[in-house]
């Protein structure tokens, strides 16, 4: 059987330096950091008192009073990302066959504003008053459900859940689902929503998160010598994934082909990467040879690179070990630099910003760089401070979970 080619014909974003696809690309390029004071609860006894949020979000903007208060957080900015991405796509103007178009979502964590709030309010009373809505608001797959009941898609329709990587999954399964024939058009992404009390406290108690309260807008500094951790992020991605034919039969723009996807698993640990980054190099090598490139067509890497200590060294090495005297030739970047760290939407906006190298044709860059760390190879363009210009055919997007989930995905110029 041969497989369907898959395409990009649509993508949306609410993020914490844009709050649409445009917006989200424009701030990228500047080197503009999302990370600011937390607002959305008081954090004045944390470790941590700072975080990347969406900002200037009324939920009222988008939803009338009764809709929002039957969604959480993560659903709602999940919905204005696929809204953005479906308008994009004009699926809707082109009368496609919603039999034939899925939606499959990832969140790493789901509703966790309403289960705090729902169990704070249980905790504080002996009489089990609940939410009738707590249960459809928490749960992780709720997301791609309101997103096809809105449209009325029947096709495939589900979540991913592999903690950072939830939403690169989601874009790997609507893949593979596109080119097996299961579905035209596939809307594909991820939600988070996890800047509260006990997603800022729980991360604190791993020691995960920068401390830098007094400068939070460089405290994620992938790569640097002085990196201290991740930045808590919130948002949500969107990408319409469309069969080519499909989408060349009804004039659809189609801004690149999904031309691989890579999976792996570190076999590990339970949050540190493999210490010789094994997981991150063999999910880009499989991701390479799904795509059926070699290593020396790779124009660009958009890296996982939370800035935490570990992490930034292991994936480092794993490039070097994958593309040899190439890696010094092309172009990587951390765009957590910006956004912070979105847990399971980092997947899919990170592939909108690699996405975004091809389109425009400029590497947005990796800010906060101010030390160079020696037990990272020096020789490797970070594009450090200031984007770079660069004809981008080929770009790869890696995202790698708690649990030693790995995805990588790649797109092509068409």
């Amino acid at each position: 059987m041969e497989l369907k080619r898959v395409v990009v014909t649509g993508f949306g974003a609410i993020t914490p330096i844009g709050n649409n696809a445009t917006e989200y690309w424009e701030n990228l390029v500047k080197g503009e950091s999302g990370a600011a004071p937390i607002t959305l609860f008081d954090a004045t006894n944390f470790k941590t008192k700072f975080a990347c949020e969406v900002k200037g979000f009324d939920p009222l903007q988008y939803f009338d009073k009764k809709e929002a208060k039957k969604m959480d957080r993560n659903t709602q900015l999940g919905l204005v990302a696929a809204r953005e991405a479906v308008a994009t796509s004009r699926i809707i103007e082109d009368n496609v066959d919603k039999n034939r178009v899925g939606v499959i979502w990832g969140s790493g964590i789901g509703g966790l504003e309403t289960f705090e709030t729902e169990v704070l309010g249980w905790s504080n009373t002996d009489i089990p008053r609940f939410n009738p809505f707590f249960i459809p608001k928490m749960i992780a797959d709720i997301t791609p459900g309101h997103i096809s009941i809105e449209y009325g898609f029947h096709g495939p329709n589900y979540t991913t859940v592999s903690a950072c990587a939830s939403s690169a999954n989601a874009i790997i399964d609507s893949k593979m689902l596109i080119q097996l024939g299961k579905a035209d058009v596939i809307v594909c992404g991820g939600s988070e929503a996890a800047v509260t009390a006990s997603g800022v406290g729980g991360f604190n108690a791993m020691m995960a998160l920068s401390t830098r309260n007094d400068d939070p807008k460089t405290a994620s500094r992938p790569f640097d010598k002085d990196r201290d951790g991740f930045v808590l992020g919130e948002g949500a991605g969107c990408i319409i994934l469309e069969e080519y034919e499909h989408a060349v039969k009804r004039g659809a723009k189609i801004y690149a082909e999904l031309k691989g996807g890579g999976l792996s698993a570190d076999a590990h640990h339970m949050t540190a990467p493999h210490p010789e980054g094994l997981g991150a190099y063999l999910v880009m090598k499989n991701c390479l040879e799904d795509a059926g490139l070699t290593a020396d067509e790779v124009d660009h890497i958009n890296m996982h690179g939370t800035s935490t200590p570990l992490g930034d060294i292991a994936e480092s090495n794993a490039i070097s070990k994958l593309l040899g005297e190439h890696a010094y030739d092309i172009q990587i970047n951390s765009t957590k630099s910006m956004t912070g760290h979105l847990l399971g939407a980092a997947g899919v906006i990170e592939a909108i910003a690699a996405l975004g190298t091809i389109i425009h044709g400029i590497v947005p860059p990796t800010i906060n760089h101010f030390t160079d760390d020696e037990n990272i190879d020096s020789r490797l363009n970070f594009t450090f401070n200031e984007a770079v210009k660069k004809d981008v055919k080929v770009a790869m997007s890696n995202t790698f979970g708690f649990g030693g989930h790995n995805a990588c995905v790649l797109f092509k110029k068409i």
